[in-house]
C-alpha cells in the first residue's frame, strides 16, 4: 500500500491521460479509494495534482494539465496549436459552416436566449443552424421562455465548454475586445453603422435554408422535458 500511496502521482496522471473528458477532483479521488481500497486525504490528492501541474510546465513537454470545465485534461500547449490545428483540419471532414458559428456565437453571449432573438441579431433563418448545433451537442434547451408562445430557450453546453477549452463561461473574450482602438488612423475612433433594411441572407443561408423547413424545429415536447430534467441534473450536481 505504501507502494501505490508514492506513486500517488502516477495513478492520477494516468487517470487523466486515459480519461477522454476533463475528469473532476470528486472522480479521480472515488477512483484511486476504489482502486486502493482505502480513503486517501483530501490534501494528498491536490499535492500531487499541483505536482503535476507544475511538472508539465517544463518547456520539454509539448502538453500540459489544464483545468477546464470542472475538471482536469491533458491538452497540448499554445505553442503547437497551429500544428495540431493543421492535423485537425486535415483530418475534419464537416466543420461548422459559417451561419452555424455566427449562431453559436450569439448563444454563448446571450443565453439562454431563444431562436428568434438569435435571427433578430443575424437577420436570417436560424432554423437549419440550431438543428445541426443541437445534434453535435454544442447548444442544448434548458427551459422555455416566458414570453407569448413560451418558445424554447437555448444555452451552450458542457461539450462546448471541451471544445473551446473553456473553464467557464466567463472565459469568453469580452465584447470591448472586438472594438476598434479608440486611436485609429485616418478613421473615426467610433463607428456607428445603421442598417435601414435586415441584411440579406448570403449563399450559404440560402442554401441551408432550402435544405431545411422554414417553420421552428421540430422537437418533441418529451425531447424537451428530458433537456430541461437533464440540465437540472446538472445544476443540482454542480451545487
Amino acid at each position: 500500500m505504501h507502494f501505490i500511496m508514492d506513486k500517488l502521482e502516477q495513478h492520477i496522471e494516468s487517470i487523466i491521460f486515459s480519461s477522454e473528458q476533463p475528469i473532476d477532483f470528486k472522480e479521480i479521488k472515488n477512483c484511486l479509494e476504489q482502486s486502493m481500497q482505502t480513503k486517501i486525504k483530501k490534501g494528498l490528492i491536490e499535492t500531487a495534482l499541483d505536482g503535476l501541474i507544475q511538472k508539465y510546465q517544463e518547456e520539454h513537454f509539448a502538453f500540459e494539465i489544464i483545468e477546464i470545465a470542472g475538471g482536469y485534461q491533458f491538452l497540448t500547449k499554445g505553442a503547437y496549436h497551429h500544428t495540431i490545428g493543421t492535423l485537425l483540419k486535415q483530418k475534419a471532414r464537416k466543420r461548422l459552416s459559417r451561419a452555424a458559428l455566427e449562431t453559436l456565437s450569439i448563444v454563448a453571449y446571450k443565453q439562454p436566449c431563444t431562436k428568434t432573438e438569435a435571427e433578430a441579431i443575424r437577420g436570417v433563418s436560424c432554423d437549419y443552424a440550431i438543428q445541426k448545433l443541437l445534434e453535435k451537442e454544442l447548444v442544448m434547451i434548458v427551459g422555455r421562455s416566458e414570453k407569448p408562445g413560451r418558445p424554447l430557450l437555448y444555452a451552450t453546453s458542457e461539450k462546448f465548454m471541451n471544445y473551446f477549452g473553456l473553464k467557464s463561461i466567463k472565459d469568453l473574450p469580452k465584447i470591448k475586445d472586438f472594438n476598434k482602438e479608440e486611436n485609429t488612423i485616418g478613421e473615426a475612433a467610433q463607428i456607428e453603422e445603421k442598417v435601414e433594411n435586415p441584411p440579406v441572407a448570403n449563399l450559404e443561408d440560402k442554401e441551408n435554408q432550402e435544405n431545411f423547413p422554414k417553420e421552428e424545429i421540430i422537437i418533441t415536447e418529451e425531447q424537451v422535458e428530458i433537456s430541461i430534467q437533464n440540465n437540472e441534473e446538472e445544476k443540482q450536481k454542480d451545487e
